[in-house]
């Protein structure tokens, strides 16, 4: 009771709380308050439950037959929120992720915050980043510069310089119109709480992310150059 007198006696000005809250309505603010609290405790012990179930990629080696990974690749399903780690053409591993805000749509301009759709490579690790850890896809690639192309969102000279950086170079550039700096990253400083979420929450400007301990995971197994499909 102490807490509504003391609520009921708070001023804003010449506004005195205790003209507009009686106890009845501060008793059900309260509890309320209280109820909305245990409810995303609920759903956070929850997620743990189920993140206490997955087993360790190590293991998850050993059951699909491999004691270590020589020729990586990954699958991403947009539909089934996954990323999967594949010994060659054998699923090792499956780990849930998340991807951009536009989840429906693939990524076809900057700014849209979706994920892009095709075939990529990873062509750059960040081992040290924002998102705990960040491996760079080339994106845009020869598929997504040729459709803006085609759209006569790009020039000619700019479809060259996305080619020749395709060939060239690591990582395709940042494009004006298509976007780009789009990757696998980790959650970062919000970890404990992403990674615990019973249900997929899309966050990312078009990234695919995981769980930091999730995507430490891999990153002792993948390497630049890495076929990464989304789909």
């Amino acid at each position: 009771m102490k807490i509504l007198e003391k609520l009921q006696k708070l001023r804003f000005g010449p506004i005195k709380a205790n003209d507009y809250l009686n106890k009845d309505v501060l008793k059900n603010v309260i509890y309320l308050t209280f109820a909305i609290a245990i409810f995303f405790f609920g759903v956070i012990v929850y997620g743990i439950v189920l993140n206490l179930r997955d087993i360790p990629l190590s293991e998850a080696m050993l059951k699909a037959g491999f004691t270590e990974i020589t020729n990586p690749k990954i699958i991403i399903d947009r539909h089934n929120y996954t990323l999967g780690i594949y010994e060659d053409s054998v699923l090792v591993k499956n780990y849930r992720v998340s991807f951009g805000k536009s989840v429906h749509t693939h990524k076809t301009r900057a700014g849209d915050r979706a994920t892009p759709v095709g075939t990529y490579k990873i062509c750059k690790i960040y081992p040290e980043h924002k998102y705990h850890k960040f491996f760079q896809l080339n994106y845009p690639n020869l598929d997504d510069g040729a459709n803006a192309l085609r759209k006569g969102w790009i020039s000619q000279k700019e479809y060259n310089d996305i080619k020749f950086e395709y060939y060239y170079d690591q990582c395709t550039k940042y494009n004006r119109v298509l976007g780009g700096n789009v990757g696998i990253q980790g959650i970062g400083e919000l970890n404990y709480i992403f990674k615990n979420l019973p249900f997929v929450f899309n966050w990312t400007d078009g990234s695919i992310a995981m769980s930091n301990e999730n995507i430490d995971e891999i990153y002792s197994v993948i390497r630049e150059g890495t076929e990464v499909v989304i789909k």
